[in-house]
């Protein structure tokens, strides 16, 4: 299928060939038959990715602010690598999309294969969206109408924001699409509305249809106000426009009656003046897109609904409104059509937009499209001891960490579940194929090694389908979120192995050169081991803190640490307690101190904390052990004390994961030792496990 995409750091806008994505349960396939190009979002951000380095840090001032705080942590070049992969990732296009349901995941009840649908998916021939955020069009809604739901949506939250009454006065500055949009809800509303604009051609439009509409290059917008509500001012503004100025806000507020409210629904500089809101006794508020529900994986990604008595209007509530509006003949956007264009030429579609020749475009999708969920890019060759790899997952670790790393290994495919992310890396390292059905890698025979790359609560089940296929498997930790999937995997790892292949976990920290020396250095001595880790906030809403999805940083992330002091110690772990900040912490928290006692008498302790100051190095262990002492600093400096021959090791930060890929190719390779014994792997995983039970039941636990 083809999808539109926007490279970041050249500026470049294309049309790719990519693999479709699969359906997942809780999300709905649909083949596209038109999508509504969002004038201010997407020329913004294609504005965004053509200007220079210094242009961008100042159009995303945060972001440059966290680049300068990863230079302090971990250097100038690991920021640059980190910046540059981000950059790099070309990203969809689009979010008002409208098409028809090809297949329906597992657990979707009210949608029917062959519905005609709306949603926010891109500019895509294809897309699989979660049933929350799309809505069934009704019978006599034509496809050019139902394509501005998505968009109207925007403007329809704002208006609940504003909550006016019937015969309120409503300003509404920017006339651009969901000015204009934004503007026939308030209509709808029985609101007056007056818009304020530059364009004389958007306020030609706004005219015709009934709106007040005043040039604010040719007229000041204060008096025109006055004028039209007797002196009082506008009950309420919506900003719809963007700028990079406070003068908007400020505006906004001189226009306002006493007690009024103003609600921004563009991008606007956010420093608000006390002078402007303090004697008006102003409300502010930020509509944030759809409406509520927008962002929050529960109600998107896992479709739990706000129940209807609590919030009337969520996001999908708010498509449903707008289709029937348009379904009771109340609204019809069409006029706001200024060209249908077929995808193929959406260039000449952005043009008629960059000229403001047009307020709304359409671009048009051809009637049948590529469903091979695998395409392949490249010619690829390969002889039978080359450890012909395949990769499952294509996010960040996979393009900033994994694929970086294996420049000269033999990689035959990559598979995401969207397509896109894949597509894009196969093309940048020329990987052969590029796929969405990671059946695909599992079925290829000249595949050696499978590398998943995944959230991980798909990691244990896709590891046993590797190993029944007779695959090495590399998991990017962990390998279980639970314990019956470890146990499973166990299970078939060792009764359901025909070619006795290997399993190797991205432990990678054991395999650092400074871990390697420190090792030589302590021999076989019992130890005590301290491994603080400044892990850095994560907010809640992030998929890691998901305990379905990701398990939780303890599980996902501390167990890198686990690892490491077992290694160290040269010793199974054999008993867990956890101790966790607040009186009841969550079965998610980051801010825990987890003890460990190994059955050869040493001991470990990992203090894993997400809330310390972001310029401390993240990592730091300590190692006592036979009146001497190891500190390893972020990977970057070994100091010794009580070593005759060893004071310090300096190098570059490194956490070995470049040596662990080089130890599992070469076994993969040429056979020998696995990487990481099978043993070790178990043992730390179910250590990890149980510091979750010993937090829930608060005593230690014996594994």
């Amino acid at each position: 299928m083809k999808q539109l995409t926007q490279n970041l750091r050249t500026g470049e806008t294309s049309l790719q060939e990519v693999p479709p994505p699969i359906v997942q349960p809780g999300y709905v396939l649909i083949q596209t038959h038109k999508s509504l190009i969002s004038a201010g979002t997407e020329r913004a951000l294609i504005r965004f990715s053509k200007a220079n380095p210094f242009q961008k840090a100042k159009l995303q001032p945060d972001k440059f602010l966290l680049a300068i705080r990863i230079i302090r942590s971990d250097g100038l070049i690991s920021a640059i690598k980190s910046i540059s992969n981000r950059l790099a990732q070309p990203i969809p296009l689009g979010y008002c999309n409208v098409g028809h349901v090809l297949e329906i995941g597992e657990g979707v009840q009210d949608i029917q294969v062959g519905d005609r649908i709306v949603s926010n998916g891109p500019h895509a021939e294809m897309v699989c969206i979660p049933r929350n955020l799309l809505a069934k069009i009704p019978a006599n809604v034509a496809d050019d109408q139902a394509v501005f739901t998505v968009m109207t949506s925007i403007g329809l939250n704002a208006v609940r924001l504003v909550s006016p009454s019937l015969g309120e006065t409503v300003v509404v500055i920017g006339l651009g699409l969901i000015g204009l949009l934004t503007a026939e809800m308030l209509k709808i509303s029985g609101c007056n509305v007056i818009g304020i604009e530059t364009n004389e051609e958007r306020l030609k439009v706004a005219v015709s249809r009934g709106f007040a509409a005043i040039n604010s290059n040719l007229l000041t917008p204060e008096h025109c106000i006055k004028s039209l509500t007797n002196g009082f001012g506008a009950d309420a503004v919506i900003i719809a426009t963007a700028s990079q100025s406070d003068h908007i806000l400020s505006q906004a507020a001189r226009l306002t009656r006493k007690r009024g409210k103003i609600v921004l629904i563009g991008t606007a500089d956010l420093r608000i003046h006390r002078s402007d809101f303090y004697e008006k006794e102003l409300t502010f508020q930020v509509s944030c897109s759809y409406g509520p529900g927008r962002y929050d994986a529960e109600y998107e990604q896992n479709g739990n609904d706000y129940p209807l008595a609590y919030v009337r209007w969520t996001e999908n509530r708010n498509f449903q409104a707008v289709l029937h509006l348009m379904s009771n003949g109340l609204f019809d956007p069409s006029y706001l059509i200024g060209g249908n264009f077929p995808l193929n030429n959406f260039k000449a579609a952005y043009a008629n937009l960059d000229a403001q020749k047009s307020i709304a475009v359409i671009l048009d999708y051809p009637e049948t499209c590529s469903s091979k969920r695998s395409i392949q890019l490249f010619r690829q060759s390969s002889s039978g001891n080359d450890g012909v790899i395949g990769i499952i997952g294509a996010g960040h670790y996979t393009s900033a960490t994994l694929l970086p790393l294996l420049k000269n290994a033999s990689i035959k495919h990559i598979v995401s579940a969207n397509g896109l992310s894949a597509n894009n890396l196969a093309r940048k390292y020329n990987i052969a194929f590029c796929g969405t059905d990671y059946q695909d890698v599992l079925g290829d025979p000249e595949v050696d090694l499978v590398m998943i790359t995944t959230r991980h609560n798909l990691h244990a089940q896709m590891a046993c389908n590797a190993v029944k296929a007779g695959k090495h498997v590399f998991v990017e930790k962990p390998l279980a979120i639970c314990q019956d999937e470890l146990s499973a995997f166990t299970n078939i790892f060792q009764q359901e192995n025909p070619t006795n292949v290997s399993v190797t976990v991205g432990f990678n920290r054991r395999f650092s050169p400074h871990v390697q020396q420190m090792k030589s250095l302590l021999g076989d001595a019992v130890m005590n081991i301290v491994i603080t880790v400044n892990a850095g906030f994560v907010p809640q809403n992030a998929w890691i803190h998901d305990l379905q999805t990701g398990g939780g940083r303890i599980l996902g992330e501390a167990c890198h640490f686990i690892d490491l002091i077992a290694f160290l110690a040269g010793s199974r772990i054999e008993s867990v307690c956890t101790n966790a900040m607040m009186p009841n912490p969550a079965a998610t928290t980051d801010n825990a101190s987890i003890l460990l006692k190994c059955e050869n008498g040493s001991t470990g302790v990992v203090n894993y904390f997400s809330n310390g100051h972001s310029d401390y190095p993240k990592e730091r262990i300590e190692v006592h052990a036979s009146g001497r002492t190891l500190i390893l600093d972020n990977f970057k400096t070994l100091h010794g004390y009580g070593f005759k021959h060893f004071s310090r090791l300096k190098t570059s930060q490194n956490k070995g994961h470049r040596e662990a890929f080089e130890t599992l190719l070469d076994f993969v390779r040429n056979g020998g030792k696995a990487p990481i014994p099978f043993e070790d792997i178990i043992n730390t995983t179910e250590a990890t496990l149980a510091a979750l039970e010993s937090l829930k039941l608060k005593t230690w636990i014996n594994i």
